[in-house]
């Protein structure tokens, strides 16, 4: 029987990727990606030549009927993003979905995670955390997600994880510091990169700072 392969790859580091996930995209008929030329370079690494497709969050409703009906009639078909898990701020929920509700065989194929890399590193406690995904854009959601927090952080002491990019990284550090200001805040930068770096420190002093703002950005606070 068919299955559809959610698989995990690198964060930053090629090396990073697992033997399984080598051995799933090597033998599925059909490899689904975030953005096939970020994992052609993946592939050709480890001389992986395999059909690729585009599916991300522009296309996937119009795709997954033709990807359902390509699992229903024999096709193993691998799901990966541009780095880290599927699904997790990134497309696939949607396919996922569609393919239990089909009777379809779904594996998650685990590895690497910008969540749990930064929050093992973060020296932040890590026996309960919660994870809000990028921090949103709009004024009026900013506000909602701080109510969450204070609410979520007033009930039980909970390390809390958001994604940033590094066009907002400040702004936003800025905006919880207003709010939070004496509350601890990591800010973990080019995860398994030669550039991986943390900022750690009082959320009203890092909004003070000068630091690097280019690449991936994970923050957590407590």
């Amino acid at each position: 029987m068919s299955a559809l392969y959610v698989v995990s790859t690198p964060i930053g580091n090629l090396k990073d990727i697992t033997y399984r996930a080598v051995e799933i995209l090597s033998n599925v008929e059909l490899i689904l990606a975030e953005d096939t030329r970020k994992t052609k370079r993946l592939l050709a690494k480890y001389n992986i030549q395999k059909p690729l497709e585009s599916f991300h969050e522009h296309n996937e409703s119009e795709k997954i009927d033709l990807v359902i009906s390509k699992l229903r009639f024999g096709t193993n078909v691998a799901l990966v993003s541009d780095a880290g898990t599927p699904t997790i701020s990134d497309p696939g929920f949607k396919l996922v979905r569609a393919a239990v509700q089909n009777d379809i065989q779904v594996f998650s194929i685990p590895g690497p995670s910008a969540i749990l890399t930064a929050l093992t590193a973060s020296g932040l406690p890590t026996n309960q955390f919660f994870f809000l995904g990028y921090f949103p854009k709009k004024k009026s959601k900013q506000e909602d997600i701080l109510v969450l927090i204070e609410d979520i952080i007033s009930k039980k002491p909970t390390t809390i994880i958001f994604y940033e990019s590094p066009y907002r990284v400040k702004e936003t550090i800025s905006v919880l510091a207003e709010k939070f200001p004496n509350r601890d805040v990591v800010i973990a930068r080019e995860l398994t990169k030669i550039h991986e770096e943390y900022i750690r420190g009082k959320l009203n002093e890092l909004a003070k700072k000068n630091f690097v703002t280019r690449g991936e950005f994970t923050i957590l606070l407590r």
